[in-house]
């Protein structure tokens, strides 16, 4: 049981992430300055560990993937949170997901559960809870949680909880599952003039593999998505390609409903391949497959109330975000992943929000959301039975609604 009032501990966290404001901001442009990919965010991963390390974490570097990383404080036998930080970057525009902020945001949280941790140990030296934080690299490549969680970094904790930039506020933003997949198409070269019937055109096999999956599109259900790019497709005009690649990836609310999507895919390229007398190869990613997310009740209404606290007006329609190795770990703890606008109205994944993420309206925002993690983190850790409601909910909502993708596809 808490000695201190939550209210004062709450206090703190305005303090502690008001006192790190000029600290926290120069972070995020130092990882905003320099975007990494997925398992290259070795700057990231310095800045982030350095700082924590600073602020009296015991910190754990290249923690099961080389740029992953752990820090923690505080006592082993009681409630243990878990902050996430995302780093890495897209190819060519940076941080247009502003994972540099998601890592701010994750770390002031941090600090400031410490600080209230600190506290507390001052009145009660009894007191037993821990904060974590969990650097997570490749995000939006390889799901680096994945490989986390295999690797036991969910060991012993209670609840995850993190926050991500978007156009809206929302406490519990559509995050579907996600599945990719590759089909290499193999044929002939040959010259496209001299010999073009001594040829078999992997790039025909591949356009026309593109085609048939679109034409699928149509007869998906509802609130499934499907992208694909052709990744190669030649090299030389006047040489008939004998490799195409055509890259996809599948989305849906359903996660039981991606293996009939994949079915459907191999079905088509296999018919791609038959038509232009090619051979393929199809794989499917499903070691890293991206689960849906599953937003607890009981912590959404927390970070929902604190976030007004805060001065946050929360959008009241449902947005999707899209896919995140979030909705893995939210399938084996309780945990939330609320999204906080940035002052822009232009979607992730675009060059206008790689401005904005750099932005100083996003600097603002992100420490306010920083603010109500850290609250929702302290309710957790300082009122006694929550933690058992929050464990009720989630039993519930796994049992009865969500299945996790591993093993099922």
């Amino acid at each position: 049981m808490s000695c201190t009032d939550i209210n004062v501990l709450k206090a703190v966290v305005s303090y502690s992430i008001q006192q790190n404001e000029q600290e926290l901001g120069e972070l995020s442009q130092k990882i905003w300055k320099n975007p990494e990919l997925g398992f290259n965010e070795f700057e990231a991963h310095r800045i982030l560990t350095e700082f924590l390390r600073r602020h009296g974490f015991e910190v754990e570097q290249h923690y099961i993937l080389e740029t992953g990383f752990r820090c923690s404080y505080g006592v082993d036998g009681g409630v243990v949170v878990c902050l996430i930080c995302e780093y890495d970057a897209l190819p060519e525009i940076g941080h247009a997901c502003g994972h540099n902020l998601i890592a701010e945001c994750g770390a002031g949280a941090a600090v400031a559960v410490k600080t209230c941790i600190e506290k507390e140990l001052k009145n009660d030296p009894d007191f037993k809870g821990k904060v974590i934080v969990l650097g997570t690299p490749a995000e939006e490549s390889y799901g680096g949680k994945i490989h986390m969680i295999r690797g036991g970094a969910l060991d012993g904790v209670d609840i995850a909880i993190m926050a991500h930039p978007f156009a809206h506020e929302t406490v519990t933003p559509g995050v579907i599952s996600r599945i990719v997949g590759k089909a290499i198409f193999r044929g002939k070269s040959s010259h496209a003039a001299g010999a073009p019937w001594d040829g078999q055109n992997a790039l025909d096999a591949a356009v026309t593999a593109y085609q048939s999956l679109a034409c699928l599109r149509q007869h998906m259900k509802p609130g499934s998505f499907a992208h694909a790019i052709i990744s190669k497709g030649g090299s030389r005009v006047n040489v008939i390609p004998d490799e195409a690649i055509l890259e996809v990836a599948y989305r849906t609310t359903d996660t039981s409903y991606l293996r009939e999507l994949i079915d459907k895919a191999k079905l088509r390229m296999t018919g791609a391949a038959l038509a232009t007398e090619c051979q393929v190869e199809i794989s499917f990613e499903h070691d890293s497959a991206y689960d849906a997310m599953i937003h607890n009740h009981t912590l959404c209404k927390l970070y929902e109330e604190n976030g007004r606290q805060n001065g946050v007006e929360f959008y009241d329609k449902d947005v999707t975000l899209g896919s995140s190795d979030m909705g893995n770990i939210s399938q084996l703890v309780p945990s939330i992943h609320p999204c906080f606008s940035i002052g822009t109205d232009a979607p992730n994944h675009s060059y206008e929000f790689t401005t904005a993420s750099g932005s100083a309206e996003a600097q603002k925002r992100t420490l306010q959301t920083a603010k109500s993690l850290a609250m929702t983190a302290v309710d957790v850790l300082f009122t006694p039975g929550l933690l058992l409601q929050i464990q009720t909910d989630f039993r519930n909502q796994t049992t009865t609604v969500y299945q996790t993708f591993e093993g099922k596809v």
